[in-house]
């Protein structure tokens, strides 16, 4: 992605924050660090094991998140249409587990 690309979907992803934050319906969001800036834990048979960079070998990478209190799926849906990344990347929606 060239730097100009990448300004203008930040200018895209900032825009569409704006409108959910309006809307009420935002309760979180950030972007993150590249997978590689990761560390993995896992504790097996009580040894603990820490490695640098990603669990998972995907090609794939969580960028960042948002958290919307949608009425429904449907307007999650919506929504997910207007990520700016979503011609070229997933956009996966979770309900949240309320306690």
């Amino acid at each position: 992605m060239t730097q100009e690309e990448l300004s203008a979907m930040e200018r895209d992803y900032a825009a569409l924050a704006q409108a959910v934050s309006e809307r009420g319906i935002m309760r979180d969001g950030s972007q993150l660090q590249p997978a590689s800036t990761a560390t993995t834990v896992r504790v097996r048979n009580s040894q603990k094991l820490i490695t640098d960079g990603p669990f998972a070998e995907t090609k794939e990478q969580l960028a960042g998140y948002f958290i919307l209190q949608c009425k429904d799926l449907d307007e999650a849906l919506a929504l997910a249409e207007r990520m700016p990344n979503v011609a070229y990347g997933s956009i996966e929606i979770r309900p949240i587990v309320e306690r």
